[in-house]
This record gives C-alpha cells, structure tokens and sequence, in this order.
C-alpha cells in the first residue's frame, strides 16, 4: 500500500527557489562510511538546506525495505527536511536496443517509484542511454521512459532525465525526446555541467535553455571558485537568469563536485553564490 505522501510548506514566491542538497556532493564522506544515507538529512539541514536528493547506490540494497524508508522518512521530519527526488543509476539501459533488456530495465526501476512515493519525492530521476544513431535513440529512450513514466504515473511520481553522458549530453537530443514522450509527468532535471559526450561539448547555456520548458529540477552543479567567489566553469548568473526567465520556480539542488576544496567548504561556496545570484535578483525586481 502507498504511504501517505508527506507535504512540506514552500518558501513565498518572492524566493524564486529553495535550495536543496545533492546527496553527490557528499559522496567521498559517504563512501568513506564517515556519513551513511540515514544521516543525511541531518547533515544537509546542518549545511543550511530544506531539502535533500538521494542517490539510489547509498542505499541500493533498500529500496524495498519499509523499515528502513521509515526511519529515513522520519529523520528527515525531525530535520525539518523535505526528500525531493532519488537519483537512479545502475539499473539499466531505457532505451537499450534489445526490447528484452530495456523491459528489465522498467522493471528495475519500478522499486524507486515506490520507494520515492514512500518517501514523498516528486520524482526519480533517470538516465537514457542506449545504442545506435542519434535517431535510433531517441525513440528507444522515449519508448523505455514513457513506459516507466505511467508506471510513475500511476503513483504521483514523475520520471525525469538528466543531461549525464551519451547523447542526454546534448540538450536539444533530450527536449527531443521529451517530446517524443509526450506525457506531463516526463521532464528534464537540467545539470549545469553535464555536457560532455562522445561527440564533443555542447554549449551549457544553450543546453540548460532548451531543457528548461520541461524542467522538475534544477541541479547546480560546481566544481573549482575563483578569488571572488564565482564558479570558474560556470557563469551563474547568466544560468540562473535562463533558469528564472523559463519561468522556473521549483528547487534548485547544489552538486559540488570539485575536489580543490573538502566537500563542505564546495557545497557552501555554491550555495553562497547562489544566494548573492538571487539576491541581486530580487533587487533588480524591486
């Protein structure tokens, strides 16, 4: 039986968005067994955020696993943070070639549905790798993530994709097949620096600005901060600008993941740099 889905009040409008954690962005620490999955709803309030994005390989092995959802969904209560998405990697290709595999593949992925419904996350996000020419791509990950998406569907969780390596690498590729899905609970989760694939880079601002008509989530990724704080690869106030002016009004996760700097001291240089973007931009609204 689905869980009771667990409501959070939204900072006002005038915000323009609230700031969540990636859960990459500790990614060292927890693999160091120093943080686990359970305390890192503690550890991102600690840091500052309302809301918290997991990733399924801190806790594969409990995806179906009621009793300790539970106690995951009853720690972020107590921190005062709402679960916003699980991040989905490692269960197969949406779009492998081989119709038998790609069908695993929608199986493997159903246990996140639930568990993010169980947890109350609008979304899990996904990754549409495949096999063939560009074409041929897109209809074999629009076919996979429209069939996961009415499995998603059927429980209030929305599947969205994120530009990660392949063709996704290319923004207007996945606006393609987006549309090619054609279902209001199929989007993007737009990465700032996710634009690199076998064919070479696309232009991040271009890429950000044709995911956003269909954007769930926002992730800023960072990696290296020059003397005045700004993010060295990344212009964020021209990104967040395509971001606000698309109309744009939900999260925006920080990924850190430099390592010039501990993990701590990158995700707080992001989320200051974000917070100095938007108050400028609040101002400039006056």
């Amino acid at each position: 039986m689905t869980a009771t889905r667990l409501f959070f009040p939204q900072p006002p409008p005038s915000d323009l968005f609230p700031l969540s954690l990636a859960e990459w962005s500790l990614h060292r620490t927890l693999q160091s067994g120093k943080l686990t999955n359970l305390g890192f709803p503690d550890e991102a309030r600690r840091l500052g955020f309302s809301g918290v994005e997991y990733v399924n390989s801190f806790f594969k092995q409990h995806a179906k696993d009621r009793g300790y959802l539970g106690e995951l969904r009853r720690r972020c209560e107590q921190a005062g943070v709402q679960s916003l998405l699980i991040m989905c990697d490692g269960e197969g290709y949406l779009g492998d070639p081989d119709s038998g595999k790609r069908a695993q593949a929608i199986e493997n992925h159903r246990k996140w549905i639930g568990a993010a419904s169980f947890l109350g996350c609008h979304s899990i996000r996904v990754n549409a790798h495949s096999d063939g020419t560009r074409g041929v791509q897109q209809h074999l990950a629009a076919d996979g993530l429209r069939r996961l998406t009415e499995i998603g569907a059927a429980e209030g969780v929305s599947v969205i994709v994120e530009n990660h390596g392949g063709w996704s690498s290319d923004g207007s590729w996945l606006a393609d097949v987006i549309r090619e899905v054609d279902h209001p609970m199929c989007g993007t989760l737009p990465d700032f620096g996710n634009f690199h694939n076998d064919g070479g880079v696309f232009d991040r601002y271009e890429g950000v600005r044709l995911m956003m008509p269909f954007a769930k989530a926002v992730s800023a990724k960072s990696h290296d901060f020059d003397d005045q704080g700004e993010e060295k690869h990344t212009d964020y106030a021209r990104m967040l600008k395509i971001v606000v002016d698309a109309g744009y009004r939900g999260w925006i996760g920080v990924e850190y993941e430099g390592s010039s700097m501990s993990e701590e001291e990158g995700i707080l240089a992001t989320k200051r740099l974000i917070e100095k973007v938007r108050t400028k931009m609040l101002a400039e609204q006056k």
